[in-house]
């Protein structure tokens, strides 16, 4: 009796690694989707909570329902005829606006040198700059109130703009520098070649293609000089210098025995949306700032 041999079915092919990997990616966005979905809520919630705060007044305020029963406008017009509020909010703004300035001019010749020049130990001396931010300002700030008292800067703008400027320069520093390293260094040979000098090179040739970075260091520096807190509440004893987040903490009732929660929440809020809109127009700047030089090739 014959034996018929039966011919062994191929394995089916296996999918390619770029498909495998579509496949995962796929199976995945579900979860990345309610992840990025609770975080969002995490964020606005306590936002929507400020807004619905600053809309109630009276017994209202303490009643914790989820919307104002009766909404009002009274909190606003309290805080825009705060003249103690809208002194800090000039205060807030030419204290953020000459920081950033200084910080860019400042950030931009070092960062030149750093990725550019060749320096030795350039990583070391990177390290040490950004070693400054995680130095905790509460180490200082008694010391400082001591010297500042003592050579007259106490309570003024400059003596809020210089330590400012001191633990913007870091982060400035290091943005930029990345973004330094991305521009070909063959624009700026030929510059040099054409008979241009180093500064030269730099004012027309680097800074313009740098435009996108030094906007991106802009954005980030004002918004940490505009939100700090500790440094200002401690250089200044008057609302003649106190910047915005100091002037809102200092709010006051009608009386000493109420607590100003909604002129304080609505101060809050005309003060987070300025910066979150500025966050929203730039955020892809912003983004680009944080993660340059991140990927080679």
């Amino acid at each position: 009796m014959a034996m018929v041999l039966e011919t062994p079915k191929p394995a089916p092919p296996r999918p390619a690694p770029r498909q495998r990997g579509r496949a995962d990616r796929n199976r995945l966005r579900p979860v990345t989707m309610v992840f990025v979905a609770l975080v969002m809520l995490g964020s606005l919630v306590p936002f929507y909570w400020l807004i619905n705060t600053s809309l109630k007044s009276g017994a209202d305020l303490s009643s914790g329902s989820l919307y104002p029963t009766d909404p009002s406008l009274q909190n606003y017009l309290d805080v825009i005829h705060n003249g103690n509020f809208l002194t800090a909010l000039g205060n807030s703004v030419l204290v953020g606006v000459v920081t950033t300035a200084l910080a860019l001019l400042f950030a931009s010749f070092a960062a030149y040198a750093l990725a550019r020049l060749k320096l030795p130990r350039k990583g070391l001396i990177l390290g040490l700059v950004l070693s400054v931010t995680t130095f905790p300002v509460i180490a200082i700030a008694a010391p400082m109130f001591k010297i500042w008292s003592d050579i007259g800067l106490y309570d003024t703008l400059a003596g809020l703009i210089i330590p400012k400027l001191t633990f913007a320069l870091p982060m400035a520093i290091f943005v930029l520098t990345s973004f330094f390293r991305e521009i070909p260094f063959e624009l700026e040979e030929s510059a040099l070649i054409d008979g241009a000098t180093p500064f030269q090179a730099f004012r027309k040739i680097i800074l313009p293609l740098a435009v996108p970075g030094l906007a991106t260091t802009a954005i980030l520096v004002f918004i940490s000089v505009w939100n700090e807190f500790l440094l200002a509440v401690t250089l200044t004893s008057t609302p003649a210098a106190r910047t915005v987040p100091v002037a809102i903490a200092f709010f006051a009732g009608t009386n000493e025995f109420e607590q100003p929660i909604g002129t304080i929440s609505a101060a809050s809020v005309l003060v987070t949306i300025p910066l979150l809109v500025v966050v929203l127009i730039f955020q892809k700047r912003i983004v680009a700032g944080l993660t340059a030089g991140a990927i080679k090739g």
